[in-house]
């Protein structure tokens, strides 16, 4: 979501005449545009403008902005004296910030923190930072409504609204128009989009699973892919808005936070254990094969060993392809901060993640060794960080696709399922799709073979 915002600030700043700069050590503006979902993300900040600081102080004419979140929440603290901090800016009014900079440049602090209900940047053709000219990003919405009661976000970034979707769809057809093969939608809720048209009177609104065909339907060369879904709205219309249309990736992000009913009802998510498994169901008798990821909290207030067993419980049920895990960390202005005691040991909630952690290890292990022998689409980002080596190496080798010539490039890229594939191609270009038999698998990436030369997906 901040890289989608940060392209929305870069065409903002393109428009006033500003370019980017290569690094910070040549920037006249330096912005960091911050999250405050976790405390480690806003110890990162901190971390952050300290760099920036002493970059000021040994060039005066540097203007140093907050963007974002935590510009939301903490823009008296940003603006002391000593953190240097000219300007604070809050995620509704990023097409302020020319005169913003020009407030700045007349020697006085310059502050938008104001919320906005109808908000969205649609009219604004983001800017592609640092981009590998193959994915981009798409905001769909903006805001939260749902009050999760651990949730910082309805507090920064306000009520939800949803975007025009004529404006989704022609972003989305100019970023593939550019070459891009991929785009993700996002929003806090993508399931809770509806928008009204306007001029129609009570006519039904556009739904999501409305708009995942109408995007779909631009070219079945561009995958399409959202997130983050909730599971008490994901509905059997988005499912089967999915199994028609075979560019819409089989990949689902669906939050859990926990396995436990009673955590949950604290939690204020909206459903229990068995709801979220009702969707798991669904998923794979609609969608076969689709991947499911998700997010998990340990140590949420109150939680007792009991709890913490049933999340260890719904995972192996669920069988989680891979999972962003975290310690249960109080943001202020919360709920749970105002109502609930954060009262579960340090110590323990290490333990409690640290199991967690490992079980969905395994878990992932067991999904990609599941995977070895199929064949898999895989649309090409790039070269691989790293050469195939060791046992892989040896395999694709002795496979004779490699014919002993070690030069030949090791790429990567994604299937469907969002699973990282790594292989070997002598022609391979980013944007092109490749069948890939797969040969082997750790817990994080699967290496396979070229089945067939690479089909060019730029057109």
């Amino acid at each position: 979501m901040n890289v989608a915002d940060s392209e929305v600030v870069a065409a903002i700043l393109e428009e006033a005449g500003y370019r980017p700069a290569k690094d910070i050590h040549h920037a006249d503006l330096i912005f960091v545009n911050t999250c405050s979902i976790r405390e480690n993300a806003e110890q990162r900040v901190w971390g952050r403008l300290d760099l920036f600081r002493s970059e000021k102080r040994r060039r005066k004419n540097v203007t140093i902005g907050v963007l974002g979140c935590m510009a939301e929440r903490l823009k008296e603290d940003l603006l002391e004296s000593d953190r240097l901090v000219d300007m604070v800016v809050g995620p509704d009014a990023y097409r302020e910030l020319p005169k913003l900079i020009s407030s700045v440049d007349t020697g006085h602090k310059a502050v938008n923190v104001l919320l906005s209900r109808e908000e969205t940047y649609a009219d604004i053709t983001p800017v592609r930072l640092e981009s590998n000219r193959v994915s981009a990003f798409i905001s769909i919405m903006r805001g939260c409504n749902n009050m999760c009661a651990y949730c910082v976000v309805p507090y920064t970034r306000g009520a939800e609204r949803s975007r025009d979707p004529e404006t989704i769809v022609s972003e989305a057809r100019d970023i593939f128009d550019k070459g891009y093969r991929e785009v993700t939608l996002l929003g806090q809720n993508v399931d809770s989009y509806r928008y009204f048209e306007e001029g129609h009177g009570n006519s039904s609104p556009v739904m999501f699973h409305h708009l995942l065909e109408m995007v779909a339907g631009i070219d079945p060369r561009l995958r399409v892919r959202f997130s983050t879904s909730h599971p008490k709205d994901l509905s059997d219309e988005v499912l089967y808005a999915m199994a028609r249309h075979e560019n819409i990736c089989r990949h689902i992000h669906l939050p859990v936070q926990s396995g436990s009913s009673t955590v949950l009802e604290r939690m204020n998510r909206k459903y229990d254990r068995e709801w979220y498994l009702d969707r798991i169901t669904a998923i794979k008798r609609i969608i076969p094969g689709c991947a499911v990821s998700t997010d998990i909290i340990a140590g949420f207030c109150g939680e007792t060993e009991e709890e913490h067993s049933d999340t260890l419980s719904l995972m192996r049920e669920t069988g989680f392809d891979f999972a962003y895990m975290f310690k249960y960390s109080e943001r202020p202005g919360t709920k749970a901060a105002r109502h609930l005691k954060d009262d579960v040991p340090e110590k323990i909630k290490t333990r409690r993640l640290n199991e967690i952690i490992a079980l969905q290890n395994l878990l992932s292990s067991e999904s990609k060794k599941d995977d070895i022998g199929k064949v898999f689409e895989v649309l090409v980002e790039g070269r691989a960080k790293k050469a195939i080596a060791g046992k892989e190496a040896a395999s694709i080798m002795a496979s004779g696709s490699d014919s002993g010539n070690n030069i030949i490039p090791t790429m990567m890229g994604r299937t469907s399922g969002n699973k990282v594939v790594v292989f070997r191609s002598k022609d391979a270009q980013p944007g092109d799709y490749v069948n890939v038999k797969i040969t082997s698998a750790t817990s994080a990436t699967l290496t396979g073979n070229t089945m067939s030369d690479p089909v060019t997906g730029r057109g």
